[in-house]
């Protein structure tokens, strides 16, 4: 299961950016080959699950908002390919894509789908457990 979709890459980086990206047979370029396109998605979903796999059961039921931004950003790398530079604003976002799922897959950062907010720990209040007291008052007064 993809987590974005090509309408998906056309709704967040635009038309022409897919259409100069993909399209290698006419001149000027016209249109968008999906060849590419659903093989950077299909690619960049395949790094997802990678990560994911470690703390969550796919597929997943419901795609978390942050997830087809993630997987946008890194199907939108893959596409640019060896004309993206290092310091340029897809490489940014590939490289914070990553470091999002790393931090998945290590517990750091919980993916919800936003229907529900995570229960809180605990009641609310600090809880501390010690050993009962050994002196006091009472036990010192004659000393």
């Amino acid at each position: 299961m993809a987590y974005v979709t090509k309408q998906g890459l056309i709704d967040r980086f635009g038309e022409l950016e897919l259409v100069q990206l993909t399209d290698r047979t006419n001149t000027p370029v016209s249109t968008i080959d999906d060849i590419p396109v659903t093989r950077a998605i299909d690619d960049a979903t395949a790094l997802a699950d990678g990560y994911l796999a470690k703390v969550m059961a796919l597929p997943l039921s419901v795609v978390p908002p942050v997830l087809e931004k993630t997987v946008a950003d890194i199907a939108r790398y893959y596409l640019h390919g060896n004309s993206a530079d290092k310091d340029s604003p897809v490489t940014r976002a590939f490289n914070t894509a990553t470091t999002l799922l790393r931090d998945v897959s290590r517990g750091l950062v919980q993916l919800t789908d936003g229907s529900e907010a995570p229960k809180p720990a605990g009641s609310g209040q600090v809880q501390v457990s010690a050993p009962a007291r050994v002196f006091s008052r009472d036990s010192l007064r004659n000393f």
